[in-house]
């Protein structure tokens, strides 16, 4: 049973706030588990939100009549909950990740260390289900901030610079319409061919499916069948058992079928390369979308300091946008990203302008 505790509006105030974000909490994880179909998943997901009821009873007892009527979640909770009712992504198990790790029960005395713990652990729990997620995005999202952020700068950069040097609007406009067509072809060209050399460095490494149809033939008395493992990254010990366990099979089954097969080495069903079309079209598609942005005032016929001002302006906003989705994403700050983005951004720009301010005069 709690006991008691000295009341104050204050403190009534904020118990009200942590009992709205442990129901909202616990909805968002409800409606994730919604969309899950695999099992493992989903228990997890509402394993989390009976927590986060257990957590919300503590404070409806100490709020005693002061819990009706039901407390309303603040607003970042409930742009949450919308995202989680409509997307059910990684973009939000990485904000729960946040929410999670900014818990306030390490400051508050009225809540038990248990709480603050079960926080940190929840943490824990849904960086594990985001990083799943984070692996299958890895390889297509990589390569589309790379391509957003290459179209941004380099266009902002070629058109600052070229505008820089006095040439007419419409010249600045057809070079950066150049641009964004060589960049994107450039971009998918050369992510085609570096996730398709990785992914056969990939599969050069992977095990031999000939070399599982021999496991029936092996020597039970002598073989080297716990070196595959150790050669694979498993303790000695620990592949002298997998090893084991393969040959007890093998003695228990002596007549295999010809098409059994046993894998040589535990792994990992989850691809970090993804698909190399996937990838060029990722990147070809976002590299555009990020080069068209500092030609825009240009195709709506704004011209000299006006046309830099706007284009930098609206790659200032990308560049912040993009760089906040990766903070969630990632679970660091979005600030901190968001600024780094624009400060590389700009800075590479700056550069180019200037440049073209200094041979302006050569040019003309």
């Amino acid at each position: 049973m709690t006991p008691p505790v000295r009341r104050s509006r204050a403190k009534v105030r904020r118990w009200r706030k942590h009992l709205a974000a442990e129901r909202a909490e616990a909805a968002v994880y409800r409606d994730l588990a919604s969309r899950r179909r695999d099992g493992e998943e989903r228990e997890i997901l509402l394993a989390l939100a009976d927590a986060e009821d257990r957590h919300a009873k503590h404070w409806i007892a100490l709020l005693g009549p002061d819990a009706q009527p039901e407390p309303r979640p603040d607003l970042a909770s409930r742009v949450l909950g919308w995202f989680a009712r409509r997307f059910g992504s990684v973009f939000v198990l990485a904000l729960m990740q946040r929410a999670e790790g900014r818990s306030p029960y390490d400051r508050d005395e009225d809540a038990p260390p248990a709480m603050a713990a079960d926080e940190r652990i929840h943490g824990e729990v849904v960086r594990g289900l985001a990083q799943r997620r984070r692996t299958r995005l890895a390889g297509g999202f990589r390569a589309a901030v790379f391509g957003l952020n290459d179209g941004l700068v380099s266009n902002l950069a070629l058109v600052l610079g070229v505008g820089a040097t006095g040439l007419p609007p419409g010249a600045v406009l057809f070079t950066g319409i150049a641009g964004l067509l060589a960049g994107s072809l450039s971009m998918a060209a050369g992510e085609y061919v570096s996730v398709r050399s990785q992914r056969e460095l990939i599969d050069a490494s992977k095990p031999d499916p000939s070399a599982s149809a021999a496991l029936p033939a092996l020597d039970l008395d002598a073989n080297e069948l716990a070196l595959v493992y150790r050669a694979r990254g498993m303790p000695p010990e620990e592949a002298a058992v997998r090893a084991s366990g393969v040959l007890a099979r093998l003695r228990d089954q002596p007549a295999l079928p010809p098409t059994t097969s046993i894998p040589i080495a535990a792994g990992s069903d989850q691809d970090p390369v993804g698909s190399a079309m996937g990838a060029a079209l990722a990147s070809f598609g976002a590299f555009a979308i990020g080069a068209l942005v500092p030609v825009l005032p240009y195709l709506f016929g704004a011209t000299g300091v006006l046309a830099i001002v706007v284009a930098s302006a609206l790659v200032g906003v990308v560049l912040l946008a993009t760089g906040a989705i990766i903070g969630v994403l990632s679970g660091g700050s979005p600030v901190k990203r968001a600024l780094r983005q624009i400060a590389i951004g700009f800075g590479a720009a700056a550069v180019t302008y200037l440049l073209g301010l200094a041979f302006g005069g050569l040019v003309l």
